[in-house]
């Protein structure tokens, strides 16, 4: 019988670290089926994720389109014990023949593999399924975007990680472009004054096979919304938005394919949004095409390349050398550490999950919408 004081001193052991507190020993407690080690996570202390990670065991659920490229990531990386659950055993051909334990469900990997956090890439509709599996075990958690489709559920998700001092946090990528962390620094640093308006374009042609209804608002603009409030430092106040599918665009049951947005931020900034998955036309990146105006100045973002313009001079920004590397995995592994909420900690997700769902609201209602936190 494996007991929890076993498994304290064997993670202690492998992390070459002392007692860590915030995981609490409740006596020799053994497992089985269905009950497990549990460890303890106390606000503000720290988790015991090593510096370069080696050992670390990470549980990936989920080996689909995203399951498959965070496996790339991690293998690529390097130094993690994975274990993987797909539940379409046909999948495990993915693996190429990498001896990596492979469970068709997440149950019975809990109970095997004893994991250090848990890596959520499974398709949207079962996302909470497998968070609050996760949570009862009371293991980290890093979760492909949205924690769900519907905002109350998510905001569930959030209370109940919130609550029970549960690491958790969304992996939204979008506001890690390096590009995109330039231009954060630029305005930070007030290369154009203040903000005043901004003008977002996306468009590309993307129809792709889902095992849910595509919506460009929910998988897409989604990461957009989010690099609103990064970019401007401030939450959503209020949105009016359109839902639509342009005139000869392909079509899918229940799908929404254009997207056209007016939002008032909370500093007053205003953002006009346009997007399209249905374009013919050149593609923008998929950070979109952003023209942002200040009291001194402006900046685009046209493709992966800046525009500054001051005083009638404009001058071409593609080096990106000075700007910290960021990426939702690193990011995750470092709170950890630091016993500190993840940049997009489900908390902070969740704003911009807020400012989607007041978007559909809107487009429902047909009026502009409070943004309600």
């Amino acid at each position: 019988m494996f007991h929890f004081g076993e498994k304290v001193n064997s993670v202690q052991k492998k992390l070459r670290i002392g007692y860590v507190p915030g995981w609490k020993d409740e006596g020799t407690i053994g497992w089985s089926v269905d009950i497990l080690p549990v460890k303890r996570y106390e606000k503000r202390n720290r988790v015991a994720v090593p510096e370069g990670d080696h050992g670390v065991k990470v549980l990936l659920v989920g080996l689909g389109a995203a399951g498959f490229s965070w496996y790339k990531k991690l293998k690529r990386q390097g130094g993690f014990n994975i274990a993987v659950v797909e539940t379409n055993a046909g999948h495990r051909s993915k693996l190429e023949g990498d001896e990596v334990p492979f469970y068709t469900t997440i149950e019975e990997a809990l109970d095997r593999e004893l994991p250090d956090f848990v890596i959520n890439a499974t398709p949207p509709q079962v996302h909470t399924a497998v968070n609050n599996l996760a949570f009862d075990h009371r293991l980290p958690v890093l979760c492909e975007k949205p924690i769900s489709f519907r905002y109350e559920e998510s905001a569930a998700v959030v209370r109940r990680a919130e609550k029970e001092q549960i690491p958790f946090m969304v992996a939204e990528n979008y506001r890690c472009f390096p590009f995109v962390r330039k231009l954060k620094q630029l305005i930070d640093a007030g290369t154009i004054g203040g903000l005043s308006t901004i003008d977002v374009r996306f468009h590309r042609y993307h129809h792709v096979q889902r095992n849910y209804t595509v919506s460009l608002l929910d998988d897409i603009a989604v990461h957009h919304f989010d690099m609103m409030r990064y970019l401007t430092g401030c939450d959503g106040k209020r949105v009016f938005a359109q839902l639509f599918n342009p005139i000869g665009s392909w079509s899918e049951e229940q799908a929404v394919i254009g997207l056209q947005a007016l939002v008032e931020m909370a500093n007053g900034i205003r953002i006009s949004y346009t997007g399209s998955i249905s374009a013919r036309g050149p593609a923008t990146e998929w950070a979109g095409d952003w023209r942002i105006e200040g009291t001194q100045g402006a900046i685009e973002l046209i493709g992966k390349t800046l525009r500054l313009t001051k005083e009638g001079v404009t001058s071409v920004i593609d080096d990106f050398s000075d700007v910290p590397a960021a990426y939702p995995l690193s990011e995750f592994l470092a709170s950890l550490r630091e016993g500190r909420d993840g940049e997009t900690s489900g908390k902070d997700y969740l704003r911009t999950q807020a400012l989607v769902y007041f978007a559909a609201k809107s487009a429902q209602s047909e009026r502009m919408e409070d943004v309600i936190l």
